[in-house]
């Protein structure tokens, strides 16, 4: 029977064909009818398949594949579900994945949306162990060389641990027990979604305390937590925590389970401890056996010292008696000084009596008849050469109607060529001085050698008068 919605006459228009009574429909609405129907038909779905292609995206949504030997599936994980995962998901790790299947028509893919994510069993678990520790190991984070030493005396412990638990109190009363120290506890979840940020957060913000700051820096960390499955411990083997633990500067010991339990964050850590109460016995040393042993080194410096000062008093003792006696030492320096003495005392003696003759000698010239003679002789000296310099005073013949000619500075003059030199005169008599000026031949006021030769007036032509300026 032919096809009625087929015709062997092609046609350029799309028109009614005998019996086709559907309408055209478009490409989104047979993509969302597909929609509808996978969605209707497959509302939920529990997938087992291998993790491949995994990225997540900078809104915090996830993208993979899941596969197995047969076929692959496109997935995704919305931001909200990827944060209640208690892994972190890598590529080559089986889970069983639940959620819901759908089509993406932007693609004409179908894809499933996962929310939940589990690991498929202890074996996958185990893998996925291995293989996160493969990968930090080779970068170098496991290294021995990056161990950092523990303090002897931590002044202050930090515990990141569950607050409620018995492991803080376990920790506390060993410290006590030990050597009681000052702690810091950082609250955190230890086991279930966002416990691994909790941890990290919490090695990274003591890590970022201040040295000064209110709250004071640890010497000393420890990451502690009870017993558990490999699922209960699995937050210490996350990457975040590892980085934080291997990134810290301050010395971390790892004491997460019990001494069977291993994770990863006990190899990133500085030391191991098999227990939280262990990890207390390597944090501080015994305080009774601190004590023990300063009182035994105290005694032995106290013997070692009392030895030596014994030793020096017998080496002191036997090198005293090989010295000589005080008196033969000093015997030759006291007879030198007396020997001095008696010298000083003669010669003081010699000294005194030449004095004495000098004193005798010129006490006679000391007598007042002779004392008035040679006062009498001074004085005849002393009005002669007054009266020789009342002669020889200028000043003594203005009594007499002279004048002293001298400049304005004081210089006496003795010529004219000096007076009409100098222009500027002072005529001194006995009851006073006198201004002058020097005039010229012609009645002019005559000006010093000086400014005439700065001021010569220009040579005018023959016949010419000259200025008198």
């Amino acid at each position: 029977m032919p096809d009625p919605f087929l015709d062997d006459d092609p046609r350029l228009l799309a028109e009614p064909r005998p019996g086709d009574n559907a309408l055209a429909l478009s490409v989104g609405e047979l993509s969302f009818k597909l929609k509808r129907m996978v969605e209707g038909e497959f509302g939920h779905v529990r997938l087992r398949g291998e993790i491949s292609g995994y990225k997540r995206a900078a809104s915090g949504h996830a993208y993979l594949c899941l596969k197995d030997d047969q076929a692959v599936i496109d997935g995704g994980m919305w931001k909200g579900q990827m944060a209640g995962l208690a892994f972190a998901p890598q590529d080559g790790v089986e889970v069983i994945a639940t959620g819901k299947l759908t089509t993406y028509p932007g693609r004409s893919k179908y894809q499933v949306v996962i929310e939940r994510m589990e690991l498929a069993g202890a074996g996958a678990l185990m893998a996925l162990f291995e293989k996160l520790k493969a990968g930090l190991a080779a970068e170098g984070l496991f290294d021995p060389a990056r161990k950092q030493r523990l303090p002897f005396l931590p002044g202050t412990i930090g515990v990141v641990t569950s607050p409620t638990g018995a492991v803080i109190r376990d920790i506390l009363h060993r410290l006590e027990d030990r050597c009681p120290s000052h702690v810091v506890v950082w609250p955190v979840k230890v086991q279930g979604a966002g416990a691994a940020d909790e941890v990290a957060a919490a090695i990274r913000g003591f890590d970022a305390l201040p040295a000064e700051g209110p709250v004071p820096r640890p010497d000393l960390v420890i990451v502690a937590r009870g017993g558990g499955s490999i699922e209960d411990l699995w937050a210490f083997n996350e990457e975040a925590v590892v980085r934080a633990v291997a990134d810290c500067t301050i010395p971390i010991i790892s004491a997460v389970g019990h001494e069977t339990d291993t994770t990863l964050c006990d190899y990133a850590a500085d030391l191991r401890a098999p227990t939280p109460t262990a990890a207390a016995e390597l944090a501080v040393p015994v305080l009774a056996d601190l004590r023990l042993s300063v009182q035994s080194h105290a005694a032995r410096t106290l013997r070692c010292a009392s030895r030596y000062v014994e030793r020096g008093r017998e080496r002191l003792s036997a090198t005293a008696r090989l010295l000589p006696r005080r008196d033969a030492l000093l015997g030759p320096q006291r007879q030198r000084a007396d020997e001095a003495g008696q010298r000083l005392d003669r010669a003081l003696e010699r000294r005194i009596a030449v004095a004495r003759g000098q004193l005798d000698r010129n006490g006679g010239a000391l007598r007042p008849a002779v004392l008035q003679r040679q006062w009498e002789a001074a004085r005849h000296r002393l009005e002669a050469t007054w009266r020789l310099a009342q002669s020889l005073n200028p000043d003594t013949v203005l009594d007499r109607g002279y004048a002293r000619i001298t400049t304005r500075a004081g210089e006496t003059l003795v010529s004219a060529e000096s007076a009409r030199t100098a222009v500027a005169l002072t005529l001194r008599f006995r009851d006073g001085a006198v201004d002058a000026i020097v005039a010229a031949d012609d009645g002019m006021i005559a000006r010093p050698k000086a400014e005439r030769a700065r001021s010569k007036p220009p040579a005018v032509a023959r016949g010419d008068q000259p200025t008198l300026l």
